[in-house]
């Protein structure tokens, strides 16, 4: 953990050392970064719900099949 928290540590002093429109364009680009990361999370969590309903392996019912199907 210590190597992690130097690397985080050299990276924020980098960061500090960028000019305050650098560090803009630099929070810019992470954040969509970061939504498109989370784009590809989703694509990918739909990619394998749709596969396993291809497959067959979804169920669907009322809430009161699911709480019976608990119950049981």
């Amino acid at each position: 953990m210590p190597e992690k928290t130097s690397t985080l540590q050299k990276a924020i002093e980098v960061v500090e050392a960028l000019s305050l429109d650098e560090q803009a364009i630099l929070i810019d680009v992470i954040e969509k970064h970061l939504k498109q990361q989370r784009r590809n999370e989703i694509l990918q969590a739909v990619a394998e719900s749709r596969q396993e309903y291809a497959e067959g392996k979804v169920r669907s019912g009322s809430i009161a099949d699911l709480l019976e199907e608990l119950d049981s």
